[in-house]
């Protein structure tokens, strides 16, 4: 499984704990919003594995734009359910390596 789908897919868990109205709140409070610059660095890292795998990086750039909005209660839980969304989309669309690409497989049943 490629790196940059596999770091989609844990920050797409991670966002979504943290848009659970209760539980996120807490955990962001709790951690005197240390948790958001955490969550910032973290999209930053699976944004430039995913740039060197050649793939989509929309998922970490609309995460990067969350942890930056998502200080702003309401606002917040819904950016950090969207980025969730759209990151484990983009997750389950990421194609895993297999050793040869699909256009050079052959058909054997015609």
């Amino acid at each position: 499984m490629p790196i940059s789908k596999t770091l989609k897919l844990v920050t797409g868990i991670l966002e979504l704990i943290l848009g659970i109205p209760v539980l996120g709140g807490l955990i962001v409070v709790g951690s005197g919003w240390s948790v958001l610059g955490f969550m910032f660095v973290f999209h930053i890292v699976a944004l430039i594995f995913t740039y060197q795998e050649q793939g989509s990086g929309i998922g970490s750039i609309l995460g990067i734009i969350t942890s930056c909005l998502a200080w702003i209660p309401i606002l917040g839980m819904l950016l950090h359910l969207l980025t969730a969304v759209v990151l484990l989309i983009s997750s389950a669309a990421t194609p895993s390596r297999t050793g040869r690409s699909r256009t050079n497989r052959r058909t054997y049943l015609r």
